[in-house]
């Protein structure tokens, strides 16, 4: 009979979660995550089948800390809940620098394509109640800032800039505002 784990399914994803915010997800290796709980590799595999169960978890971990930033700051009322989104995701980017770039930032090559995900639905749904757009238009709308935020969030993660949070969130207003006008602007013809 193998002998009894010392450690838990959740203990070793943060372990793997903690590693990963230190070095990146390259540093989880199964050596390396033993010696982090004190142990040989062998235990972990008869938690998970492989590392890659364990860096899904990973991922998995880092999602739902990311979602965690987004309600809360979403709640918080500090900013519109459009802008709040998009602040919330440029300061994970920030203090979640290899959290960040491992949900945003690796190769998805492999990975089958998302449709749209579900929690794109409730900010699609602000933009439409706030300029009156269609789902679709909205939808674009929202995209076009996204990747707008994402090179913001991008140079924060990567050490490139680092800018004051007041000129952040200027910079979101301009963004927007940019974009209303453009997608709000009736065409003569």
């Amino acid at each position: 009979m193998p002998p009894k784990c010392k450690f838990t399914k959740q203990e070793v994803v943060q372990a793997a979660l903690d590693m990963t915010r230190e070095g990146g997800i390259a540093s989880v290796t199964a050596r390396a995550l033993g010696e982090r709980l004190g142990s040989s590799s062998r235990p972990i595999f008869s938690l998970f089948q492989n590392m890659q169960e364990v860096q899904q978890e990973v991922i998995q971990a880092a999602d739902t800390l990311y979602q965690e930033y987004l309600k809360r700051d979403m709640e918080a009322g500090e900013y519109p809940v459009y802008k709040a989104s998009g602040m919330a995701y440029i300061r994970f980017a920030k203090d979640e620098r290899e959290l960040f770039k491992l949900l945003f930032m690796r190769d998805r090559s492999a990975e089958p394509p998302e449709d749209e995900p579900n929690e794109l639905r409730p900010l699609i749904e602000i933009i439409m109640k706030n300029t009156g757009l269609s789902e679709q238009e909205a939808y674009l709308f929202h995209l076009e800032m996204w990747v707008y935020v994402h090179g913001i969030a991008t140079m924060i993660a990567t050490s490139y800039l680092e800018w004051r949070w007041d000129t952040i969130s200027q910079m979101l207003t301009d963004g927007y505002m940019g974009l209303k006008e453009r997608f709000c602007k009736k065409e003569i013809k």
